[in-house]
């Protein structure tokens, strides 16, 4: 029988939930800069790709080999900027959670596959490790309400309570989008509105709000098929 949520009906301009974990549940990111790396290359494969100046660069005489060597890999990397957008995140050591909005029917897909062997190259090379990084295929779940989409959001941001024996807090915690949902600084490859304007009456303090106040019975049970399996 397959796992749970990894058979997946990829719909045109929906929205899905995405996670995944490392294999037998290992962790991903075991230090800094693993997270650091992670994000850019979320940054690298949604935002627009500059190809004028990244053929600058490649035809430039003064410039350096290794310089026109990380622009041609640039210039040939996918980029789904015009095809995906992320509307939050959460990265936690042994996993991770996307929303995000695909406006092609195969793009997450595509989108998956490029950045998880993206990374798993990555992971491999620095820690001299062979073989699969995460959990099988990734899991997706397609959003289909509105109330849904608000309380998978919510979910996302909330992982990090799991670390509260640590002193981590919601708004203390990193690698999350969650703090770019409550501030007026924004990044591009990040879309805090589609789920803020549900809020327009009372801004970012409605959705802290929402998210750091106690959830009712009947809204968990939207996410329940959205989790992971002992995480």
């Amino acid at each position: 029988m397959p796992a749970k949520n990894s058979v997946k009906e990829f719909v045109s301009d929906s929205y899905y939930h995405i996670y995944n974990r490392g294999v037998e549940k290992r962790t991903i990111f075991q230090d800094p800069q693993d997270y650091a790396v992670f994000l850019s290359y979320l940054k690298t494969y949604l935002l627009p790709k500059d190809e004028i100046a990244l053929r600058s660069v490649i035809t430039d005489q003064k410039r350096s080999y290794k310089e026109k060597d990380l622009a041609l890999k640039a210039l040939k990397l996918n980029n789904f900027s015009d095809s995906l957008r992320l509307i939050s995140y959460c990265l936690m050591p042994n996993h991770f959670h996307f929303l995000v909005k695909q406006t092609e029917a195969m793009t997450i897909d595509r989108f998956m596959q490029s950045f998880c062997t993206r990374y798993t190259l990555y992971f491999n090379r620095k820690y001299r490790r062979v073989g699969g990084l995460f959990q099988g295929l990734y899991k997706a779940v397609r959003i289909t309400t509105d109330e849904q989409l608000l309380h998978v959001s919510r979910y996302i941001h909330r992982n990090p309570i799991t670390l509260a024996s640590q002193g981590t807090t919601l708004r203390s915690y990193t690698y999350s989008s969650y703090l770019k949902f409550l501030s007026d600084i924004h990044v591009a490859w990040v879309h805090p509105e589609d789920i803020l304007e549900y809020f327009n009456k009372s801004g970012y303090k409605g959705y802290q709000k929402f998210v750091e106040g106690p959830a009712e019975e009947e809204n968990l049970r939207l996410i329940l098929t959205m989790t992971l399996d002992d995480e």
